[in-house]
């Protein structure tokens, strides 16, 4: 009875700090995630008021897209061993530098440097492979799935919240101080980073007696600690066959969702559709985004997190196809808008997750961040070769066809990955080095 007792301060005190850091991890995320997602607004006014092509605009957006991924890794690592409180304030400031010297740019190159290489880095320290492997810390391997899936989902609050935000704001202000009003919210959210790094007390856990039995389907862990170095890991990953195809779906994934938040605005221009048509649809993407990214974590936690995001992929793709073929219309549009935001951001929690499954959360930072890069290399291709594709052909249709079948093969790829775990713990003097 003793036992019992003294076990609930504990549970009930990381439930409270797993609660902190779902909250603080939501808010950074819709920061961030919010204040990129308005960048496709800006294509037109870049180009009619300032006289800049739309390829190079493009190349602006795509580049921070790019430098994101390559960042990725080195901010996940940093994170894993300093803690995420530095890393996020050094990225909310770099994001914010970004965007004010994108509101003052005063030509394409300054452009390229705001809001290609200072925002990509600063973006790097503020999502995903910064905040989701604090979450992957802190909650326990049955949770992992549904947290992620909750953080990604209130993350897409700011993507509701930031665009007709920013959209009201230049109508009525202008392009720069759209641009300084976001810089000033990323400068807000800059502290929270200290509340993600809230699991010190919580990583001792009373020793259970019986262990816990899990369902004969879902594969277990070894001891996660002590865990190899991080090169070695990183070598185990690079030849595990699963995590080779994970890298390369999700390659896709940001090849489409940087396409279409990048170029669908201008896209229903194009259209003829009504004014302001384009901010809606993203907003609705991100308020769609929450109860898809919480679905996709719920699914995660019940099956196999590979095959969620194979039919996840089947679905996008389809969803796509049928978009682009129909004629175009204010409903169509609007449904289009509400089923792509069902699968937006799901994949992530999904791979997140997937990749803690099978080496574990002692470097989930690197190793995500690593997937991660391959992408935002899609994302570079996405959001660029739309604008080079308009400017030489006056059209979007090679670049939907090339979203409709990249989601395809990237379903393919993700059926037969193996999710069995794999011992990434450092050997003992007694043991044998793995092979």
């Amino acid at each position: 009875m003793s036992t019992n007792r003294s076990k609930r301060p504990s549970l009930a005190l990381r439930a409270h700090t797993t609660t902190l850091v779902i909250v603080a991890g939501a808010l950074i995320l819709s920061a961030a995630m919010g204040i990129r997602q308005t960048f496709g607004l800006f294509i037109g006014p870049f180009s009619f008021d300032r006289g800049l092509p739309v390829t190079q605009i493009a190349f602006a957006i795509a580049l921070h897209n790019l430098v994101w991924g390559f960042a990725q890794p080195f901010a996940g690592a940093a994170a894993d061993r300093y803690g995420s409180a530095p890393v996020v304030a050094f990225g909310a400031t770099t994001f914010a530098a970004g965007l004010a010297l994108s509101a003052v740019a005063p030509s394409g190159a300054w452009l390229v440097i705001g809001m290609g290489l200072l925002v990509g880095v600063g973006v790097s320290c503020t999502t995903f492979g910064v905040v989701l492997p604090a979450v992957g810390r802190i909650a326990t391997p049955q949770q992992r799935s549904i947290a992620m899936g909750l953080v990604s989902a209130g993350g897409s609050a700011g993507q509701v919240l930031m665009v007709p935000l920013v959209q009201g704001i230049r109508l009525h202000a202008g392009i720069a101080t759209s641009l300084f009003a976001l810089a000033f919210v990323m400068l807000l959210f800059a502290p929270l980073g200290i509340v993600l790094d809230r699991r010190a007390r919580t990583q001792a856990q009373p020793r259970a007696t019986t262990p816990t039995p899990l369902p004969a389907d879902r594969p277990t862990r070894p001891q996660e600690t002590p865990a190899a170095p991080l090169r070695e890991v990183l070598a185990q990953a690079t030849r595990h066959r699963g995590y080779r195809l994970l890298t390369l779906g999700f390659f896709t994934c940001g090849f489409q969702l940087a396409f279409i938040a990048t170029h669908l605005p201008e896209y229903l221009t194009l259209c003829h559709m009504p004014l302001g048509l384009g901010a809606t649809a993203l907003a609705l993407i991100g308020l769609f985004n929450m109860a898809g990214s919480w679905a996709c974590g719920w699914l995660g936690g019940r099956f196999r997190q590979q095959h969620v995001l194979g039919w996840l992929y089947l679905l996008r793709s389809a969803t796509i196809g049928v978009f682009f073929l129909l004629p175009k219309s204010t409903v169509s549009v609007v449904i289009f808008a509400a089923v792509m935001g069902l699968t937006w951001l799901g994949t992530v929690p999904l791979t997140s997750g997937l990749v803690a499954r099978v080496f574990g959360v002692r470097h989930l930072g690197s190793l995500f961040g690593v997937c991660f890069l391959s992408h935002q290399v899609g994302s570079f291709l996405g959001a660029w070769l739309g604008g080079l594709v308009f400017d030489l052909t006056g059209s979007y249709s090679l670049l939907w066809a090339a979203t409709i079948a990249a989601g395809l093969l990237a379903a393919l790829l993700h059926f037969p990955i193996d999710d069995r775990a794999v011992d990434t713990r450092e050997p003992r003097a007694s043991e044998p080095a793995a092979a």
